[in-house]
């Protein structure tokens, strides 16, 4: 009997985008989704700028809102099955306009923060399907590392612990009262 292999389906690939501060910036904090809907984490990325500096979409899409929201100017663009939030930004856009990836959108604001004393822009990345929050780093190529298993051998050996079964050319292995 043969059995054969079907390929999983390749996971789509991240787009790729811009950084939406230049120079490229520090991360003052990074990603760390909640572990539940309404769970502690953080939804996205702090990224160091300075008060007025020009923050620019990562990705081309459709301003959908651009507004205040608890305080805070907010930027949001969608790129159809995902959206990118930006804030605290002063914005000079407007629900509705098109944007290209690097496009300016306004600027950054001075906002209470756990950056202070520090600016930062907090950039957000969202699957608008499922709503979950996804790292933003990914779309200018700083996601995650992932390690691969090196040509299928263990590089590190067996795993240490008990054994199981008899362990051959040892007193172990070997007939007990026999000379």
């Amino acid at each position: 009997l043969l059995a054969c292999a079907v390929p999983a389906p390749a996971a789509a690939a991240d787009p790729d985008g811009v950084w939406p501060l230049r120079p490229r910036p520090a991360v003052a904090t990074g990603f760390d989704p909640p572990a539940s809907p309404w769970g502690a984490g953080h939804r996205g990325v702090d990224l160091v700028g300075s008060p007025g500096q020009v923050v620019r979409a990562a990705l081309p899409g459709t301003v959908s809102y651009a507004a205040g929201l608890a305080g805070r100017g907010v930027v949001v663009v969608s790129h159809g099955t995902t959206r990118t939030t930006y804030e605290p930004v002063q914005a000079e856009v407007s629900v509705g306009d098109p944007v290209g990836a690097g496009d300016r959108l306004g600027t950054l604001q001075t906002a209470p923060s756990h950056c202070v004393p520090r600016s930062c822009l907090h950039w957000g990345w969202i699957d608008s399907v499922s709503g979950a929050y996804l790292d933003p780093l990914r779309l200018v190529g700083v996601g995650p590392v992932r390690l691969l298993p090196f040509l299928g051998a263990d590089p590190l050996g067996p795993v240490p612990g008990p054994a199981q079964g008899p362990v051959h050319g040892t007193a172990q292995g070997t007939a007990q009262g026999t000379a």
